[in-house]
């Protein structure tokens, strides 16, 4: 049996279990801090493959293991590598106090409608565009993944984040809990004891009584009327344009989405809405106003750029997926430089067909596969007399690329 215990955020330490065991593995603060048997072999993580390895060898003659991790270690922690590795059913869990849970706990706020992102081993990209989305976010930190780093990303945008940086939780002469700007985080010099950052829109913070927990759910429609945006003389992607441009887009959680020559900031606010960090670029003053219009009436977080694409585009982070609905006779040389930058997919909208083959071009000139149609549809208008004919709308070719799928050669662990 491993039983497996979470420490290191106030819970203390079952001295029986530790009693009887033949093997304790650990960081090297919990095994410090522990009443480990002389009769007890310990091994300090560090690469978790040879420690997995000798596990294995107590497991198979039936010798009691434990292993001592950081607050509840079923919650982005060790219990699914042993899980994996010996079962389910040789495991007995004890869960501590997660970080999280404590980091909340610590500036009195409720987490049941929390977003919760790991960047501890992986690239902080994600975990800033959840912060970017979400007024209420947890973020587990790693080396090059901490304070400094969310905060340099996020001192630019909307909504007046602050950070909670918290460190060495449940350690009464080392717990450090801090509030601080996103710039003042990046300033610092953090060194490697944080292990949980909460980004908070203070404003929105309390939040709502939820039923279920986690980021909220998605709309329960998309490809919203255009009624339900303020524009200019009908200057607006129409919902059925829309909904295919949102279907090749496929904003969710985690990514981040450019919105290039936004008008009304329609399609921003839908891929906000569907839970996407969205950055709007649109060249003109009064249009970057409706655009933010927008955003607020719907409740949703989107960065508005001022400023003429391509050149607008240079300072912006790298976008999962791009939609350009603006561009003029400087199209294909912004398709070019979104092209050259998104990671999955760019989808265009033109109403002039002359413009699609550059466009296409200069997609498939980027690795895309390319694809489009030409959407032109017919609405119910009411007539005298109770009745209904069809109003035709103005066609737009939409054109899409991706990007296939990089090929790997298998799977670092």
């Amino acid at each position: 049996m491993i039983t497996v215990v979470g420490t290191g955020t106030g819970a203390p330490l079952p001295e029986d279990v530790l009693a009887g065991a033949d093997l304790v593995v650990g960081g090297r603060r919990h095994l410090e801090a522990a009443p480990v048997p002389d009769t007890a072999e310990q091994v300090v993580l560090g690469p978790l493959a040879p420690a997995l390895d000798i596990v294995g060898q107590y497991v198979e003659k039936d010798r009691p293991v434990v292993v001592l991790a950081s607050g509840d270690p079923g919650f982005f922690g060790i219990v699914r590598v042993l899980a994996e590795r010996f079962g389910s059913e040789r495991l007995d869990v004890r869960p501590g106090v997660s970080s999280v849970a404590t980091a909340f706990a610590r500036v009195g706020l409720t987490w049941d409608d929390a977003v919760v992102v790991s960047a501890h081993g992986r690239a902080v990209r994600t975990a800033v565009n959840v912060c970017r989305a979400h007024p209420k976010v947890a973020v587990l930190t790693g080396p090059g993944s901490g304070p400094a780093e969310l905060g340099a990303a996020l001192a630019h945008e909307p909504g007046g984040r602050v950070l909670v940086v918290a460190s060495a939780l449940g350690d009464p002469d080392r717990e450090h809990v801090e509030r601080v700007t996103p710039a003042e985080a990046a300033a610092r010099d953090w060194g490697g004891a944080v292990s949980v950052v909460l980004c908070l829109d203070e404003a929105r913070a309390l939040g709502a009584v939820r039923t279920v927990a986690g980021p909220p759910p998605g709309p329960a429609g998309w490809a919203l009327d255009e009624t339900e945006f303020t524009h200019r003389d009908s200057m607006i992607t129409k919902f059925e344009v829309r909904a295919l441009a949102l279907a090749r887009l496929g904003p969710r959680l985690g990514d981040l989405v450019w919105d290039v020559g936004a008008g009304s900031g329609s399609v921003a606010v839908e891929c906000a809405r569907l839970g996407a960090a969205v950055t709007a670029i649109e060249k003109t003053a009064d249009g970057v106003e409706r655009v933010r219009a927008n955003a607020e009436a719907h409740g949703v977080d989107v960065r508005v750029v001022h400023g003429a694409a391509p050149a607008a585009l240079s300072g912006l982070d790298d976008p999962d997926a791009v939609f350009i609905g603006g561009g003029g006779r400087e199209l294909p040389a912004i398709v070019t430089a979104c092209a050259r930058r998104a990671r999955r997919a760019v989808v265009v909208a033109m109403a002039a067909l002359d413009r699609v083959p550059a466009a296409r071009e200069a997609l498939v000139a980027a690795g895309f596969s390319c694809d489009g149609v030409l959407l032109q549809s017919s609405r119910l208008a009411p007539l005298p007399g109770d009745v209904s004919r069809l109003a035709a709308t103005n066609p737009v070719f939409l054109l899409w690329g991706t990007r296939p799928p990089a090929r790997t050669e298998g799977v670092a662990l």
